[in-house]
């Protein structure tokens, strides 16, 4: 059994892939799973860790920006980058002859999903938010099964969707012993801990909104800060000075969480300050948090906001809209949330409801059934 798979270089698209190669693995350890797409030393280290082979290609993207920069850029991925990566995966695909392509969209996904076309490879795929981007889009025909994540998922035709939610790593929400929390963060927990980051490469503005009101924050409760490799070390600095030596205990700073300590870290948080990617969304719903959701407003055809108003509208989150945001909002949001146990408890059970933690696992059954068949 061979299976292929493919996807955008960021965590919304790596750990899904990983959640479900898990999967594939429990059912079938002699499995043979590859990985072809853009580079990320980040991420290279975790498939290598879960015994996916790598294949690198060269990808490119549209950018909706104006300026001749962006204008270059557009050019040089749309005639050099992309045709290169597509006759890539070609090749890569010829000689693997994979049985089967999963793919998780995104731009890095292209190449490899044309070149599936071409060779007749059979391809499921699975789009995370509720309006689909535009390689699953097109990748939508030739697809045998399209895995959704939300219920209302535009665009796709019916008779093909199949309601699985947004596949999580089973192994977060597994073999937590809490007795081994301070040793595995760094701390114990003696306040409300409020949890804030902008997915795995951290957010400027969520970072930007975090520090405008940290010391009024530390005074009342723990924060958990996941700021992004690039701005660890300028939001270092400016936490420093920032806070007061008597609050510093509270803060508890990472570039980047991993694993093992975001399942901890979820643990002892009480209410979660997140961007609306779907992944970060089933994932806080897994762990049964409340959350405040800051939808990226560029996100593309507006898919966080969508994803978030879902959310809410299920009960289980806030929403704050940057346009909209201030410091002083986003501290009285944090401070309501935290001072009302009912509500926080309210959320708790509607974000438990929402969940989908066995996605990864279904997925793979899907995978398997229809390679054994």
């Amino acid at each position: 059994m061979k299976v292929l798979f493919t996807g955008g270089g960021t965590g919304g698209h790596i750990f899904p892939i990983v959640a479900v190669a898990r999967e594939i693995k429990k059912i079938n350890p002699e499995a043979e799973l590859i990985f072809i797409g853009p580079g990320s030393k980040e991420f290279d280290l975790l498939l290598q860790e879960e015994g996916i082979k790598i294949k690198r290609i060269s990808t490119g993207k549209i950018r909706r920006y104006s300026g001749f920069g962006y204008f270059l850029q557009n050019v040089l991925d749309l005639f050099f980058r992309v045709p290169l990566g597509i006759i890539q995966s070609f090749f890569y695909i010829f000689f693997l002859s994979p049985d089967l392509i999963f793919s998780k969209g995104g731009h890095g996904a292209f190449p490899a999903i044309i070149s599936a076309k071409m060779l007749q490879v059979p391809v499921f795929i699975h789009e995370s938010d509720i309006v689909p981007g535009v390689v699953n889009k097109k990748s939508s025909r030739q697809a045998l099964e399209i895995f959704t994540s939300f219920p209302e998922t535009e665009f796709f035709p019916v008779e093909k969707m199949i309601l699985v939610g947004n596949p999580i790593r089973a192994d977060l929400i597994q073999n937590i012993d809490l007795s081994k929390f301070e040793e595995k963060i760094g701390f114990q927990k003696t306040k409300p801990v409020l949890l804030a980051m902008g997915g795995s490469q951290g957010s400027e503005r969520i970072n930007d909104l975090v520090l405008s009101v940290l010391p009024n924050l530390l005074s009342r409760f723990q924060v958990i800060h996941q700021c992004g490799h690039e701005n660890f070390k300028g939001i270092t600095v400016q936490a420093d000075f920032l806070i007061p030596k008597n609050l510093r205990k509270n803060y508890y700073l990472f570039p980047f969480l991993t694993e093992e300590q975001l399942k901890y870290v979820y643990c002892a948080s009480d209410i979660v300050v997140s961007r609306a990617g779907s992944g970060s969304i089933f994932e806080i719903a897994a762990f049964e948090k409340p959350s405040i959701l800051i939808p990226l407003p560029e996100s593309a055809q507006g898919h966080q906001l969508k994803n978030a108003y879902f959310y809410a509208k299920f009960g289980a989150a806030t929403i704050l809209e940057e346009e909209n945001i201030t410091s002083h909002l986003f501290e009285q949001k944090v401070s309501d949330l935290l001072g009302n146990s009912a509500e926080i408890k309210e959320m708790a059970r509607k974000a438990k409801e929402f969940s989908r933690p066995r996605s990864a696992k279904v997925i793979a059954g899907y995978i398997v059934e229809f390679l054994n068949q």
